[in-house]
């Protein structure tokens, strides 16, 4: 029979594993930095859910190291308690818990009271999920309508004055990833935008596609400040997002309201997508769809016959910088909690699809003041009548 031998890693080890895990490395690499298994690194980060746990500290007024050697010294000298706290400018009663609390007069040793006494300050703080319960099922219902937990804690500090309505994104991140805080459920990590179990660092990267060429390609760079700055409303984002079974849908995101609207396509042809974008975009006035950006994404080479037929410039980002539609690209990750990887979008009706815009419409979001697209385009619709 094989047993399993459990790995053992020293502080400064941990303390290394948890500033390559902040840069953003994988668990396999971080394995290798210890010639490890990743299973046994997995172990470590998991236990607080990839949250780097906050460094410990002994409070100002806690009795240190050398006092305890001093009470030690002079409980063997058989010196009183008073004489004791008058010495080390104590309470009396300070020192009289002291020995108690580590084996009275007899027993005192001032290393093991000490080991012992940063033992005992090792108490997790009752999260206040767990505290306030009525609060917990707020979030929760939130959570299983796919807000994520910013949008939550912004939503609540909205619509809330009171103090005990509120939570900041991070404490609900806690008590999903860290499940000893028995606060959330685990199984509402399912409902957010990224399903890992552990939490990642912003540093981690992910891999970016290059595209062909597109004939008579206008640069993101000539585009008009008014565009770049979101200071009127019209000018919009685009992007295919991609199913299994070689499905697609067309994305769009307006940059000041970030309203979202999906289109849905049959292929990714250049003819079928520029067809699908050409009607889509004559539902809405021209003074709402002045101009689109788009990636380097081949699907519209075709652009020149788009712009033709809308009056709508289509402007391109740079090879390989897909942030430079960074609303677009924000949208499609929230997009994923309702279409997720692999699923066959083809099955969609474009009646569903609105259904979904609909949805990530009414969700507030924190660069709108957690206000929601929907509210923001109305508005803009209403100027514009």
């Amino acid at each position: 029979m094989k047993y399993r031998t459990r790995t053992y890693y020293t502080d400064s080890q941990k303390a290394l594993m948890w500033e390559r895990w902040k840069q953003g490395w994988t668990l396999h690499q971080i394995g290798k930095l210890f010639d490890r298994a990743h299973t046994s690194v997995q172990g470590i980060l998991g236990a607080s859910g990839g949250i780097p746990p906050a460094e410990r500290h002994r409070a100002e007024v806690a009795l240190t190291l050398a006092e305890r050697e001093e009470i030690s010294r002079a409980v063997v000298a058989g010196q009183s308690i008073r004489t004791v706290a008058a010495l080390l400018g104590r309470a009396a009663s300070t020192v009289s818990r002291e020995i108690k609390r580590n084996g009275g007069q007899e027993c005192y040793r001032a290393s093991q009271a000490d080991q012992a006494a940063w033992d005992r300050g090792h108490r997790p703080k009752i999260c206040k999920l767990a505290q306030n319960r009525t609060l917990a099922g707020i979030v929760t219902e939130k959570l299983r309508r796919l807000w994520s937990p910013e949008q939550i804690a912004g939503w609540l500090k909205h619509t809330y004055p009171r103090e005990s309505h509120r939570v900041s994104h991070e404490t609900i991140y806690r008590s999903l990833f860290i499940q000893a805080r028995g606060a959330l459920k685990k199984e509402l990590l399912q409902h957010l935008r990224r399903t890992r179990g552990m939490r990642r660092s912003r540093q981690y990267t992910q891999k970016t596609e290059t595209h062909g060429k597109i004939v008579g390609a206008v640069s993101i760079s000539e585009r008009p400040a008014a565009v770049e700055d979101r200071a009127v409303p019209g000018h919009w984002e685009g992007d295919l997002l991609f199913g299994g079974r070689s499905s697609q849908i067309a994305t769009l995101v307006e940059r000041q309201t970030r309203y979202v609207m999906l289109v849905k396509v049959a292929s990714n042809d250049t003819a079928t997508v520029v067809n699908a974008l050409i009607k889509n975009a004559r539902k809405l006035p021209q003074e709402l769809y002045k101009s689109l950006t788009w990636d380097r994404g081949h699907e519209m080479a075709g652009h020149k016959r788009f712009t033709l037929a809308t009056d709508i410039q289509v402007y391109f980002c740079d090879p390989r910088s897909p942030w430079q539609r960074g609303s677009n690209e924000n949208t499609n990750g929230l997009l994923r909690q309702y279409l997720p990887k692999g699923i066959d979008i083809s099955s969609y009706s474009q009646a569903k699809l609105n259904a979904v815009a609909r949805q990530l419409n009414e969700r507030p979001r924190k660069t709108l003041g957690y206000q929601t697209p929907a509210e923001m385009f109305s508005q803009s619709v209403a100027l514009t009548g």
